[in-house]
């Protein structure tokens, strides 16, 4: 179960660092910092919450879902969304989704909520890889989009308590 775990955390790795192939992107100023997701603030105990349910544990990492319905964000479906914690404390959220309107749909919704992205000329805004930052004083947020398969992910971390992860990531991952 643990293997898993820390597979799951690679491959969202791996996701991250194969939008290396696209321009760096540099974070925008983050206005709004939700310090949180969706009313849960960072380093709330998510364990024994009627409204999210585990789906992977290990000794120090859990991975929750919602246990109150679809997983929905920016108004749109996802594929999924999981809140992980470390030491029993939140400190992420991975979201997955799929398709070119919905990610439409969930950028608009970042650049409502979070900022505009800065328009450099130049710019790559369309590719095979695009990657978009939002950093506030607590929450990073960063989007991921292969439009060859038209699939989304978002990643929204407490900048304190997210780089806890790499504490328990071993070099094997098994």
């Amino acid at each position: 179960m643990t293997n898993r775990l820390l597979l799951h955390l690679l491959f969202g790795l791996v996701c991250v660092s194969g939008a290396l192939h696209a321009p760096p992107a540099s974070a925008v100023p983050m206005i709004n910092d939700p310090k949180g997701f969706q009313n849960l603030a960072w380093g709330t105990v998510l364990k024994g919450r009627t409204d999210v349910v585990p789906s992977r544990t290990g000794p120090h990492i859990t991975e929750y879902r919602s246990a109150t319905g679809p997983a929905i964000f920016a108004g749109a479906e996802m594929t999924s969304i999981l809140l992980l914690s470390v030491d029993d404390q939140f400190a992420r959220v991975t979201i997955r989704y799929q398709g070119e309107q919905t990610h439409a749909q969930v950028m608009r919704f970042l650049e409502t909520q979070f900022g505009p992205l800065e328009r450099i000329p130049g710019q790559m805004a369309r590719g095979l890889n695009q990657q978009y930052n939002w950093r506030g004083p607590e929450t990073e947020i960063n989007v991921t989009y292969q439009a060859n398969t038209e699939r989304g992910f978002i990643f929204i971390d407490s900048r304190t308590l997210a780089p806890r992860f790499n504490d328990h990531i071993t070099d094997s991952a098994e």
